[in-house]
């Protein structure tokens, strides 16, 4: 990987951030560019260069799940909503690699898996082509894969018992509109388990969405995965919320306002 340690004075379309960047560098094969806000400091800048360093295996396990290889992307680390320890979560602007390759990554002092989590969960819906944007079945996708490729270092935001203490509404035969809803997408977060339970791939699902599209339904993935009626997914999986116990269910905390800088993003409130 290339290392330049320069601030950066072009602008930059970044969703929320309007700093001046610092250009931590480059992967070898030029996919992914990372800069931080120096104001960060030494903390900042080692979460920049970790993620930099461990960029390549993210980009690898992104492309393994989505069975396509990924498009160039830049990210920058540094205080989303004013944290350092993650849960600021993350954003950009769109579900593709034209409109949403600037990536936004909340830094997370003394903790840079967090970072690598966070750039994975906007870099997988870049890979969803432009489907599921804005919508339950991919949010949870996108925690999903995000989960899976840091060893669940995001496992503090949770959604999966909001659906729970929420009387476990059907939101597989149901699509919900809007990746804010921490019920829909505690729900999708729980099928998608249920689902890996059974012996189906992540890598599997997640190329069967995409192919599903925005009208896909969970009980629509059901259909196509099993060969079986799609109106027997809530039925079947009706144990889902007993059969999981929640830390075993890789969740994310719900977004909030910073929604109006992105098309697509994972931000995260203080509990």
């Amino acid at each position: 990987m290339s290392q330049s340690l320069k601030t950066h004075h072009v602008a930059l379309n970044w969703p929320g951030f309007r700093g001046t960047s610092q250009l931590v560098g480059s992967t070898s094969d030029g996919i992914v560019t990372v800069y931080v806000d120096p104001n960060l400091g030494p903390q900042g800048l080692q979460n920049a260069e970790d993620l930099l360093a461990d960029a390549p295996r993210v980009v690898a396990a992104n492309n393994a799940i989505f069975g396509t290889a990924g498009g160039a992307v830049r990210v920058i680390v540094y205080a989303l909503g004013g944290a350092t320890d993650g849960t600021g979560g993350a954003d950009h602007m769109g579900c593709d690699y034209q409109n949403g390759n600037n990536i936004e990554v909340c830094a997370a002092f003394g903790n840079s898996a967090r970072v690598s989590a966070l750039f994975e969960a906007e870099l997988s819906e870049c890979s969803m082509h432009g489907q599921l944007c804005g919508l339950s079945t991919g949010e949870a996708l996108s925690r999903w894969c995000a989960s899976s490729t840091s060893n669940n270092a995001l496992a503090d935001f949770a959604t999966a018992p909001d659906w729970a203490q929420g009387g476990t509404p059907d939101f597989v035969n149901n699509m919900d509109p809007t990746d804010q809803n921490a019920v829909s997408t505690g729900c999708g977060m729980a099928f998608i388990s249920w689902l890996l339970s059974k012996g189906y791939t992540l890598a599997r699902i997640a190329q069967q969405m995409v192919t599903d599209g925005d009208a896909g339904t969970f009980a629509v993935l059901y259909g196509a995965l099993t060969g079986d009626n799609p109106a027997n997914a809530w039925p079947n999986s009706s144990t889902m919320s007993t059969d999981f116990p929640t830390a075993s269910i890789p969740t994310i905390r719900s977004v909030t306002s910073r929604k109006k800088y992105c098309r697509t993003c994972i931000c995260a409130l203080p509990s």
